[in-house]
Formats: structure tokens, C-alpha cells, sequence
């Protein structure tokens, strides 16, 4: 099923024209649990990784063989998925109880090469914002799935760019690490349903006139809406508490969504390729290529939420009567740096060694 934005609450661009000079497309991906397959763009799907080809490995030297166990990550999911709505039986908690971190590989020494977990994989044909190098129409995702690599300790990515039509014999089985450090690095099989949308770039680095113009505007809605709430405010009293209750559902209900550019109007959440980057919990900072200097924009978002509450009005259309359920809201289940990483690459030249940030 296709995945559908909601146009935006308020022709942003209409109010304030200096905007069309900041805007930039992405393409939301909207991953949802599903079995896709080689030829497909995934998130943790199998990918279409030649037979001959030595599969990614991390060298670092860090523990490997303490952590989760990959098989008891997925069928801990499946378990959780599979009695939603019900008690869980017998065999299913005793089975959740038998999982543990730990030691699980002894003999997997520190220095051995672990293979990376697949993370994503996008096709061009599929995902119109995927800049990669000229002629290459596929981009496959890894990582370690163990937070200890460099000077801040984040996770390490790989990325593989190839033309899909030079693979032939696609490799099976395909090499997973045994174990993984902490369980939301690794992502829930799924399909994309890649969707794109217009953004607008990051309030702190607008004009300081156009912030201080948006700022203004946001504040004149927030003083009509709290006129609007006082002048249609329910009576004080109530003969019974459900007469209150029932008021208060009803003036909720009436109430008018708020609309803030940062929320609404900016950047989407959720994962997706291209688009702007958010500095929602730090000060903007740049990204530059460490070779040729140019601003590196971000390629791929990993997010932990494809909205949350105060992103609502990005829940796709199609998604409306599944409420806060967490297929929807945390479909893949990764929750990287304090919930949100992006891939960064170099415009000029997309060979250039990637960089990462984290929000």
C-alpha cells in the first residue's frame, strides 16, 4: 500500500516568499514490516550482493562476542508482535524470560572480522533523490550493529554503490553477525514505500529577517488560539462528572491542531533520503567533506519515529486509524545517538569517505 503525506496545514511559501530559495525535495521511505526481496529497496532485506563478492566485515578491534544474540533479537519481535492484543502464552514467556545479554561466543575473538548487518537498500528507479556516483543506480547500507567505533563511540557505516545490471548470481545465504551489541541497532525487516515530499530548511539557519518573521507569525497564531480556547471554554459546572467528561472530549475535539514551522513545515521525520538536515537538540553545525571541503547534505535519515506528537500532521493518510501503534510510529525499532542519525556525502564527488551526525 502506498503511503500518502497529508498536504502541509499552511502554504508556508505563500506567507513568507523568501522560503522558496530554502526549499529542497526528499524522499520519505515510510519502511513497514514486510518481506521484500533482492530486487526490491528494503530496509534489512536481502540485497542483491553478487555471489563472488566478499561480503563487508568490521576489523575493529572491540568486544564481539558479548551482547544480544541476532536469533533472540528477531524472535523476541515476533513473539511481541504476534500477542499483541492477547495474553502471552506459557511457552512465549518462558522463551522472552530465556533471553539475556551475555557472553553468548566465546571463541569470537575481539579482533575477528564480524560481518556487518545489512541495513538498507535503494534503488534509484525507486528513490528519486538517491545521488550517488554517475551511473550507479543502487546504494546498499551496513553497519556494525556495536556502538564503540572512533573517538565518540558511535556506530560504523558502510555504503556500496553499484549498478544493479552488473549483478548476476546474487549470494545466499547472506552473512549476519551472531551477536549485536545493543538491540535497537538492529532494524525489523521491511518494505519502503518511498514518497517524496518538499521541504524547507532548518529554522536556525534561516535569514535572521525570515526567522524573525516566522517567529512573529507563530506567536500571533498561538495568541488567537488561546483566544479562541478562553472564548469557547465550557461552562464551569457540570450535574455529573460524565457531563464534564463529555465537555471536555467535545472542546478537545473542537479544537484547532496548532501549526509551527518546525513541526509542520520544515523537515519530515521518519527515515528518508535527501532533504534537510534537523538540529532539533544541538546547535546547527556543519558537514563538510574531510577531502575537498565542500557541505556535505545529508543522504540518508535514520529515525527512530516516523512522527511522533509533535509531528502528527506528517502521519500519512493511510496510517490515520492506526493511532500510536508502534508498527507505525517505530516501524523498524532502531534508536541510534539519542534517536535520529544521518548519513552525510559529498556533492561533489560521492566517492568522498561519508561523515555521520546524530540528534
Amino acid at each position: 500500500m502506498a503511503r500518502t503525506t497529508p498536504p502541509r496545514p499552511f502554504d508556508v511559501e505563500a506567507a513568507f516568499p523568501a522560503l522558496a530559495a530554502h526549499r529542497r525535495t526528499a524522499t520519505r521511505l515510510h519502511p513497514r514490516h514486510g518481506s521484500p526481496g533482492a530486487h526490491e529497496s528494503s530496509v534489512a532485506g536481502p540485497l542483491l550482493w553478487p555471489a563472488g563478492e566478499p561480503w563487508p566485515v568490521c576489523t575493529a578491534v572491540h568486544p564481539k562476542s558479548t551482547g544480544h544474540l541476532l536469533s533472540d533479537v528477531r524472535l523476541s519481535r515476533r513473539i511481541l508482535e504476534d500477542s499483541r492484543g492477547r495474553e502471552q502464552t506459557e511457552e512465549e514467556r518462558h522463551l522472552l524470560e530465556g533471553m539475556s545479554e551475555g557472553n553468548h561466543i566465546p571463541e569470537l575473538q575481539d579482533d575477528a572480522p564480524l560481518p556487518m548487518l545489512a541495513v538498507a537498500q535503494l534503488y534509484a528507479r525507486e528513490v528519486p533523490d538517491l545521488a550517488g556516483p554517475e551511473g550507479h543506480d543502487l546504494l546498499q547500507v551496513f553497519w556494525c550493529p556495536f556502538e564503540v567505533h572512533g573517538a565518540d563511540r558511535t556506530i560504523d557505516v558502510v555504503l556500496k554503490w553499484r549498478r544493479s545490471t552488473d549483478v548476476g548470481a546474487v549470494l545466499m545465504p547472506q552473512p549476519e553477525p551472531p551477536v549485536v551489541g545493543r538491540k535497537e541497532c538492529v532494524p525489523n525487516t521491511c518494505v519502503v514505500h518511498p514518497e517524496r515530499v518538499v521541504e524547507h530548511e532548518y529554522l536556525g539557519l534561516l535569514e535572521e529577517e525570515l526567522q524573525e518573521a516566522i517567529d512573529e507569525w507563530e506567536e500571533a497564531r498561538l495568541d488567537e488560539d488561546d483566544a479562541d480556547e478562553y472564548n469557547s471554554a465550557p461552562p464551569a459546572s457540570y450535574a455529573t462528572y460524565e457531563e464534564f467528561e463529555e465537555a471536555m472530549a467535545a472542546a478537545e475535539a473542537a479544537e484547532p491542531e496548532q501549526i509551527n514551522y518546525m513541526s509542520d513545515l520544515s523537515i519530515a521525520p521518519g527515515w528518508k533520503v535527501g532533504g534537510f538536515a534537523s538540529w532539533h537538540l544541538t546547535d546547527p553545525a556543519s558537514v563538510d567533506c574531510e577531502v575537498c571541503g565542500a557541505a556535505m547534505p545529508p543522504l540518508l535519515t535514520v529515525n527512530m519515529w516516523e512522527c511522533d506528537g509533535a509531528s502528527r500532521s506528517w502521519l500519512p493518510i493511510e496510517d490515520r486509524d492506526a493511532g500510536n501503534a508502534r508498527h507505525v510510529t517505530n516501524p523498524t525499532y532502531v534508536y541510534l545517538g539519542r534517536g535520529l542519525m544521518r548519513v552525510h556525502t559529498c556533492p561533489a564527488d560521492p566517492g568522498h569517505p561519508h561523515r555521520l551526525s546524530f540528534q
